[in-house]
């Protein structure tokens, strides 16, 4: 697929440009994008519509395929939803994510490789830390309890609900089971075909996910395809998908074999 030559000046304008350009037609999915600058994810050109490269044979992908998967993804990245980020990466997509689903929803963001779980982790702290942090739980109208509960009230003023964003190393070829079921997954690697039916297991009745997915070709050998899975909202989750365009990502492998690849 070919990019769309978007060079922006600033975060915003590259976000106007791809929404003037119908890449995003979601007016919650260009607040999200414009709330995280990708200058704290991308460590050289932030603003142009291209891939760049974080490291271990990974890339932070174009604005444009990200734009692409929230708007395909956003009406299971309402608020209270919850939300699986497969080979997490710089953390971008999973930042975006979060402000998509609000205080009361849940995002976890899995990476193998741990020099790059960390990179996600540092980059989500420079400037949204506080999705990161769960918190305060309210506490109960005191004027109703005796002293001895006001005290067990004061003992408890640490208790914090769960963060928004869960960063997690491991295998997400997998998924992330304890969190699961999840309403939307995205893949941001080139899958084989078996991986696919591993992850839309994890999906609730209703759920979405969207991944990159390397098929046979008669021509060329091999392919990628951005699909779309749905799984359905009955008693027997029938899980169905679509293609819906060519792509080229790098691939989604075990951890010794992206290692392996250079820096």
């Amino acid at each position: 697929m070919a990019y769309y030559s978007s060079k922006g000046k600033s975060n915003d304008d590259l976000i106007d440009q791809l929404s003037n350009k119908d890449i995003i037609k979601s007016q919650a999915v260009i607040a999200a994008m414009k709330k995280v600058d990708r200058a704290d994810f991308s460590p050289s050109d932030p603003y142009d519509d291209c891939p760049q490269r974080i490291g271990y044979g990974a890339t932070i992908s174009a604005p444009h395929m990200h734009a692409h998967a929230l708007d395909e993804l956003k009406d299971k990245l309402k608020p209270g939803c919850s939300a699986l980020d497969v080979g997490s990466g710089s953390g971008y997509l999973v930042a975006c994510m979060a402000y998509m689903v609000g205080d009361k929803g849940t995002v976890v963001g899995i990476e193998h490789i741990k020099e790059l779980y960390d990179l996600g982790k540092k980059n989500i702290n420079k400037s949204h830390s506080h999705l990161l942090i769960g918190q305060k739980k309210k506490k109960k109208d005191s004027s109703k309890d005796n002293d001895d509960n006001k005290d067990k009230d004061n003992d408890n003023d640490n208790d914090c609900d769960d963060p928004v964003v869960t960063l997690v190393k491991g295998d997400g070829r997998k998924g992330y089971l304890p969190k699961a079921p999840y309403d939307c997954i995205h893949v941001g690697a080139a899958a084989q075909p078996d991986v696919p039916d591993v992850l839309a297991a994890q999906l609730k009745k209703g759920g979405k996910m969207v991944i990159p997915v390397e098929i046979k070709d008669n021509y060329s050998g091999t392919k990628q395809v951005f699909r779309m899975y749905n799984k359905s909202n009955d008693e027997k989750e029938t899980v169905t998908w679509k293609d819906i365009m060519g792509v080229r990502y790098v691939p989604l492998t075990d951890e010794q074999s992206q290692r392996r690849g250079k820096k």
